[in-house]
């Protein structure tokens, strides 16, 4: 299968943003900018009463950003324009005037557990074991942090980058705050997933909207802050270190 974004829009109001690449659903830069269109684009539809964000495929939910786009990095503005693909899809989700519900079916590395921060409310299977790998090529998750750290705290995301090469389970996560309800099968997560979705379509639009601001209160400088964070990332890409690391990864990989 190509790469894609899809929305499907139910009778109900359930709008269903999909996103798949397969590379384990490691994303490239025009794929984030998709996404994040989308995200904007469907929230601001009239039609749309709640989002669910998934992911294609069943083993992985998101590898992060595309590490063959990422070698390929020459100077600070590409690299600042790279990492701020996943910042775009955060503010996508913080500003979307709708809830945003995760479907979390399998792994989550990098920006993919930004991705999970960035929704409001989040399912996943006991397979969705999480690791925030930005250390191990020598730079840090510095755009998905400030949504990562809102979820689970500074301990929490401080214990999560540090241990750079650690998968935590999907129970740690979710006992963190990252994951609302863990389930034992897909199937079981789609039943409550779907059942949740419904009951949301049934209360007050504009209740579900003021909610939305409270939820996300204090988040408003993020559009500068995301994009601080990415030019941090965008320069330590072209350091000697992760150049190396980079390198290593990528003979290794072959």
């Amino acid at each position: 299968m190509e790469p894609h974004v899809t929305v499907d829009l139910s009778p109900e109001g359930i709008a269903t943003i999909t996103f798949f690449h397969p590379a384990q659903n490691a994303m490239p830069s025009f794929l984030l900018r998709q996404l994040a269109e989308t995200i904007q684009e469907t929230g601001q539809n009239p039609a749309t009463k709640v989002i669910i964000l998934q992911s294609g495929g069943e083993r992985t939910f998101c590898a992060g950003a595309s590490f063959d786009e990422l070698a390929t990095i020459q100077n600070e503005e590409e690299g600042l324009t790279f990492f701020s693909g996943f910042a775009n899809v955060i503010n996508a989700c913080r500003t979307s005037p709708v809830i945003v519900l995760g479907r979390v079916q399998g792994k989550a590395v990098g920006g993919g557990v930004g991705l999970a921060a960035a929704t409001d409310y989040c399912f996943a299977t006991q397979h969705a074991s999480i690791r925030l790998s930005e250390l191990l090529i020598g730079i840090g998750p510095f755009v998905v942090g400030p949504a990562i750290e809102r979820k689970i705290g500074v301990s929490a995301f401080s214990q999560l980058t540090l241990n750079a090469s650690t998968f935590y389970s999907a129970t740690w996560a979710q006992d963190k705050g990252l994951y609302t309800e863990v389930f034992e099968t897909t199937a079981e997560l789609d039943t409550a997933l779907s059942a949740f979705a419904r009951s949301l379509t049934a209360y007050h639009p504009a209740a579900l909207q003021e909610l939305k601001k409270v939820f996300w209160q204090g988040t408003e400088h993020w559009n500068t802050l995301l994009t601080e964070r990415a030019a941090i990332s965008g320069r330590l890409v072209l350091s000697d270190f992760t150049r190396a690391a980079i390198g290593r990864m990528k003979a290794k990989n072959q």
